[in-house]
């Protein structure tokens, strides 16, 4: 007779199994730095689109840095922004692997759109702040110049940092607040919220996304609004996602056959 196994697995043998893809997600975070650093100038002339659309003659612009290491440091940080955008993917993967095993079969098919949907919210979020918000707000400050025939003109002559952080910070709010429905539907399923609470303090969460959209955002309008509108979309979309997944669960015992 065949010997039966323990369904218990050791707990060496998961922190070597999780060892094992951490190293997996690490080694591969440093070959997409690797690649991005070699090619970081490529990379950032394309994240320079959005500000040379809005130059009336790019060719008579420049970009500058102030400090000997401040361009080193600058490619470095797109290096590393680039590897962790590349790389999220794999990261989820590897804890979706490692934690379904030891999941239900009804759990995996909870929790597993989860995992599909986050890096598809963030990445529509990256998205939307490089192709539409980018561009409205670069229009907005340079309208600020002033190259009038008197006194001394008034040019923008952008540093090479300042612009990658405020790519990068538009970059990861977006990304992030679009997570919203992907924060819900995990406390919906913790019993946190519900979709009459969410119905109940609507005015509430949309002072709070305008409030945190004025705080993540450069200070003008178009961010703010840019950033706000879609996440209170999201905010309502997610009630219509919990109050289906409400009515699913609830109808799924009576569907089941009985024991």
């Amino acid at each position: 007779m065949q010997a039966s196994v323990d369904p218990k697995t050791p707990l060496l043998t998961h922190l070597i199994e999780l060892r094992r893809r951490i190293l997996m997600c690490f080694a591969l975070f440093i070959c997409v730095f690797a690649i991005a650093y070699y090619f970081s100038d490529t990379i950032y002339v394309f994240l320079q689109q959005p500000l040379i659309a809005a130059f009336d003659d790019p060719s008579q612009r420049r970009m500058i840095y102030t400090g000997l290491h401040e361009a080193f440091f600058t490619y470095l940080k797109l290096a590393f922004f680039t590897a962790t955008l590349v790389s999220m993917p794999m990261f989820l993967i590897q804890i979706w692997r490692f934690i379904a095993p030891g999941m239900y079969s009804h759990e995996k098919r909870n929790i597993s759109p989860l995992f599909i949907s986050t890096p598809i919210l963030f990445y529509a979020g990256a998205a939307l702040a490089f192709y539409v918000v980018m561009p409205l707000a670069w229009d907005f400050f340079i309208g600020f110049e002033n190259n009038q025939s008197k006194g001394v003109a008034v040019e923008l002559e952008a540093r090479i940092s300042e612009y990658l952080g405020i790519v990068i910070q538009l970059t990861l709010a977006f990304g992030l607040c679009f997570e919203l429905p992907v924060l819900l539907m995990v406390l919906a399923k913790a019993g946190i919220v519900t979709p009459e609470s969410l119905r109940r303090y609507r005015r509430h969460a949309i002072v709070g996304v305008f409030l945190c959209a004025a705080l993540l955002t450069p200070p003008d309008l178009i961010s703010q609004i840019a950033l706000g509108l879609p996440i209170i979309l999201l905010y309502e979309l997610s009630i219509l996602l919990i109050h289906w997944q409400t009515n699913a669960s609830a109808i799924a015992p009576k569907s089941s056959p009985s024991q």
